[in-house]
């Protein structure tokens, strides 16, 4: 596993993983048995908390469902451990090598979390694809599926009855052993390089795509780690408790988890022991004001439900105030610890050897509206090509087409070898294309840095990765805000720090969407000096799409015009400004406006 955070920040947050776990389970030694009980329970959920935000916090979709795989885990290493004869009175219709199967806790552990794996491979499979609500509402789907899978498989699991007899193995240092084992997994991931690529396509799918990022392949692999996080973490439950059933891997515990999660923050591992810490404290709290309490000059009176309702507005609360949760959304050292950069070195940037593309008779339908309508254009290789035309004539549809982004209705699109209409999105960047895009499309909550070295990492093999980011970084002179938040530059830097990520994959050609769109006229000129030198420098071609007709004039070899979906003029600057028919679809228009 390839990190991507610097050793000055990493040793520091495994080292106090490795403190804060050990505090605990030391403290657990000099407290009475129910503090100790209670300090288990900790453990054992954090241990949870943490699987749930290794999926979660690094891909943005919130997981109902993952209490699912914990319940495998329990019942799986359960019957792994169950003594023969328990089994033999207790489930009668187990298979014989199951019944007769006698294993030691960690070795049951380690069985469960592999049956886990390959369940959450099956499912990861099928869900691998969806985003955003949908997402959500498969993870609560598996949920209820599995509820029902463990009422009703009755031979394995004992339905809705109490599943009993489990050797209770886990004391305070077999919970404090798992939890920083899934805290440490947890913390690497969040910082590998698929965990950095997964935050990117959190952030941005599209714009992770279109720099090389496979997002579903990586949030696929962050579900099937957390899984098997989420497995541990049951195993360590079940041989606490001893007996359990169903409805423990239900809708109240799913709640307590998700509210530890929030309420922490759940981008973070400091926000997973924040939130553990914090709602387990109130718990407790809740719990004990629950059965009513004597304070001596008044009683307070026993109030069901008093525990779910203080979490609820502890969550509704902490939405409100802290909408990213009280470690908000970076870990403790990256707030404290100052990053140091200095002698990255750097690389030329030296733009890939490509064909033309060449796109052919390009029609683009949405139900029954045509926005490109059979257009046929070729891009060279080292050349600057503008696209114009009025609002709505089909430009950025046309380069979302190009670059992967939609697939046309009918036409073709190749470059030398490659059939770009069959390639997937993801694999644009690595043949040679890049983009940028009419709205700004950065990954806000990441460092600059960050946002161009996930394109870096995601393209040309990952080589020379962190040189190339520095080299992209000072073209576009935007290296000392390298460690700032993306979303806290100003607008011309933004832009700047988008064309440097899409000139990191070192492509051959790269589509710039409106790039001067908000400048200043100093900025345009700034900007417009760059583009010229990427392209007698660098040798990358520019397809450019833009309003400010002198901008597109001074830098374009060529200028395509599209009208309505179609392309009515190609040519010279000079031809193409005395081209009848873009006068009038064009020019005419705009002076008419």
């Amino acid at each position: 596993m390839r990190i991507t955070a610097p050793r000055s920040h990493i040793l520091p947050a495994l080292s106090m993983l490795f403190i804060a776990v050990a505090a605990v389970a030391v403290v657990s030694g000099f407290t009475s048995a129910t503090i100790a009980r209670s300090l288990v329970v900790f453990l054992i959920s954090l241990t949870a908390i943490s699987a749930m935000g290794l999926y979660s916090g690094n891909s943005g979709i919130l997981s109902f469902g993952h209490l699912a795989f914990m319940a495998v885990g329990a019942y799986a290493s359960s019957l792994l451990t169950l003594p023969a004869n328990i089994k033999g009175a207790t489930l009668p219709g187990l298979p014989d090598w199951l019944a007769d199967t006698t294993l030691g806790f960690w070795p049951a552990t380690l069985a469960a979390i592999f049956v886990t794996i390959a369940l959450a491979m099956l499912i990861g499979l099928a869900i691998w694809r969806l985003e955003g609500s949908a997402a959500t509402i498969a993870t609560l789907a598996l949920l209820i599926i599995m509820h029902g899978v463990l009422i009703g498989w009755r031979d394995v699991t004992r339905g809705a009855q109490t599943f009993f007899g489990v050797p209770r193995e886990t004391g305070i240092w077999t919970a404090a052993i798992g939890c920083l084992v899934a805290l440490v997994v947890a913390r690497l991931y969040r910082d590998s390089v698929s965990g950095l690529r997964l935050r990117g396509g959190r952030e941005n799918a599209i714009a992770a795509t279109a720099v090389g990022v496979n997002v579903p392949r990586e949030r696929f692999i962050a579900f099937v780690i957390s899984a098997a996080l989420m497995a541990l973490s049951g195993a360590l439950l079940a041989h606490f408790l001893g007996a359990f059933s169903p409805k423990k891997f239900y809708f109240t515990d799913t709640f307590f988890l998700l509210a530890m999660l929030i309420v922490g923050g759940m981008s973070t591992v400091t926000g997973a022991i924040m939130g553990a810490t914090v709602v387990t404290l109130v718990t407790e709290l809740l719990r004990r004001l629950e059965t009513g309490i004597d304070l001596g000059f008044m009683a307070i009176p026993q109030v069901f439900g008093t525990t779910q309702i203080g979490i609820g507005l502890l969550i509704l609360v902490a939405l409100v105030k802290r909408p990213d949760g009280l470690s908000g959304l970076l870990e403790w050292e990256e707030r404290f610890i100052p990053l140091r950069r200095k002698g990255v070195k750097t690389v030329p940037l030296i733009a890939a050897q490509s064909e033309p593309v060449i796109a052919q008779n390009l029609t683009k339908r949405f139900g029954g509206v045509v926005a490109t309508n059979d257009v046929t254009i070729t891009i060279k290789p080292g050349e600057i090509l503008g696209l114009i035309g009025p609002n709505g004539s089909g430009k950025t549809t046309l380069v979302n087409q190009l670059s992967g982004i939609l697939r046309p209705s009918e036409g073709r699109i190749s470059m030398g070898a490659h059939d770009l209409v069959k390639l997937p999105p993801h694999r644009f960047a690595d043949v040679g294309l890049a983009r940028t895009f009419q709205n700004i499309r950065l990954f806000e909550t990441l460092s600059v840095f960050q946002n161009v070295h996930v394109a870096a990492l995601s393209t040309k093999g990952g080589i020379d990765a962190d040189a190339r980011t520095m080299s992209a970084l000072n073209l576009m002179d935007v290296a000392h805000h390298a460690d700032a938040q993306a979303n806290t530059l100003s607008y011309g830097d933004q832009r700047r720090v988008e064309i440097a990520r899409a000139l990191v994959c070192q492509p051959s050609l790269i589509f710039l969407d409106e790039p001067a769109a908000g400048m200043n006229r100093e900025e345009t000129d700034d900007l417009m000096e760059r583009l010229r030198g990427l392209n007698r420098d660098l040798g990358i071609g520019i397809l450019l799409i833009d309003h400010d007709l002198a901008l597109v004039n001074a830098l374009c070899d060529r200028i395509v015009v599209l009208n309505e979906g179609r392309l009515i003029a190609e040519g010279t600057p000079d031809e193409v400004r005395q081209n009848k028919a873009v006068i009038e679809a064009y020019i005419g228009t705009s002076n008419h406006s």
